[in-house]
């Protein structure tokens, strides 16, 4: 592709809405960690009992369960920045005033306030992201969602690294008060996003009833051809990448015998630049391709890095392969991720995308629950090598059904209804 040509289609990132999203992508990626690892951290650091750090994990239970509550946020619109930035706002608020909160907090003496207070921020977090992708699904123009929707992923990957690796980091040095502190001083950053951010150019009628809040969004949904397929694709897509990604550490580790150190700079460190940059490109190549041949393309590329995986199980200990083989799956899945964003932005109806999205993205997550408990025996059956062919193959029926609903697919754009 000439230089020039590769240039125009940069130009979508220079959009305002495009700015907009990248900063929210960061502001929702920012929590997650601090209820999560890093909190987990804490609690490792000042003595609190293994059976305690494991119940806390409970607290990440509202981003499963946050299409429960998401008919409010179609349904009522908040008396300031409209029907999706107000209630991003809202959700930050919360989130200041949480993480501030849990500073405060310690889990050693007051476990059952931590995990109070680790359970309030969660759910300021979920209903922060419910919003968010919502607000990203009505604001961006058709051209503009896969460059939308790796911006957003960049931000969101950021944001973990700020909440997660430099905040352990940052704890040895100034403490875990001071550390949530400033977590909390970066979220009121975000808030100036939300209040800069554009309004969606179409008007967008809000559901008349929390009932048509709650129902609408399926009966909209289902009365569209071959609305079973479509699901059985959302769920499938990414369960190859997926299946294979549960256990990359551990096959990297007790597999092969790199040291951890090997895998935190190699695996995350540069997976995660990889991720990123394969996400851009993604974006950057949809406004050419397309989003059916997009997921095609990106699903066939993301399929076939895993057999790098299979490759360097049977080379054995190779820092060459393993740097090839991570660089290039994490490449082909920040691209593949990148289109299917595109693909639940683009199946969800403005006037119900807040519960749309939500629910889409949780039958997404349905196949890798599902699946992933059974890959450590798998492989202790069939082995490394035939673990990851049969993690690749796993991506085929995606791919199949993806071709059989190719018209839907390429047809896709936003319902507006007024």
């Amino acid at each position: 592709m000439p230089i020039t040509v590769f240039y125009k289609y940069l130009q979508v990132f220079h959009s305002r809405r495009i700015a907009t999203v990248m900063l929210l992508g960061f502001s929702s990626g920012l929590p997650l960690a601090l209820t999560g690892g890093t909190l987990q951290a804490w609690m490792a650091v000042t003595g609190v009992d293994l059976r305690t750090i494991g119940v806390f994990a409970l607290a990440g239970l509202p981003y499963t369960l946050k299409f429960i509550w998401s008919p409010v946020m179609d349904r009522f619109i908040p008396p300031w920045l409209g029907r999706r930035r107000g209630w991003i706002l809202i959700a930050q608020i919360c989130l200041v005033a949480g993480i501030a909160a849990m500073a405060f907090g310690s889990p050693r003496q007051y476990p059952l306030v931590m995990g109070a207070l680790a359970l309030l921020v969660a759910f300021a977090s979920a209903s922060q992201d419910i919003v968010v992708d919502a607000y990203r699904t009505d604001v961006l123009h058709e051209k503009e969602r896969g460059a939308g929707a790796a911006v957003f992923v960049m931000g969101y990957r950021v944001a973990m690294i700020v909440s997660g690796a430099a905040a352990l980091i940052l704890s040895d040095r100034i403490g875990w008060r001071d550390t949530y502190l400033l977590m909390s001083i970066i979220m009121i950053a975000c808030m100036a996003a939300t209040a800069m951010g554009p309004e969606p150019e179409e008007t967008i009628v809000p559901p008349k009833s929390l009932s048509e809040a709650a129902w609408g969004p399926l009966k909209d949904f289902f009365s569209r051809r071959s609305a079973f397929t479509l699901v059985l694709v959302i769920v499938l897509y990414k369960l190859g990448d997926a299946y294979a990604g549960t256990l990359t550490t551990a096959f990297l580790i007790r597999g092969l015998g790199f040291t951890p150190t090997d895998v935190g700079t190699i695996n995350k460190g540069l997976g995660l630049v990889s991720l990123i940059i394969g996400a851009l490109l993604g974006g950057t190549l949809m406004v050419r391709l397309g989003l059916y041949k997009a997921l095609m393309l990106f699903g066939i590329l993301q399929a076939s890095s895993i057999l790098l995986f299979m490759v360097l199980a049977l080379a054995g200990k190779s820092y060459l392969m393993m740097i090839i083989a991570v660089a290039f799956e994490n490449l082909c899945g920040g691209m593949g991720t990148a289109a299917f964003v595109s693909l639940l932005m683009a199946m969800c109806n403005q006037r119900y995308s807040a519960t749309q999205y939500a629910l889409l993205s949780s039958l997404a997550a349905l196949g890798r629950i599902f699946i992933a408990p059974s890959s450590g025996y798998v492989v202790e059956l069939v082995g490394w090598p035939h673990f990851f062919l049969l993690a690749t193959i796993s991506a085929i029926p995606g791919l199949l059904l993806l071709w059989w609903v190719r018209g839907e697919v390429a047809a896709l754009k936003h319902e507006v209804e007024t």
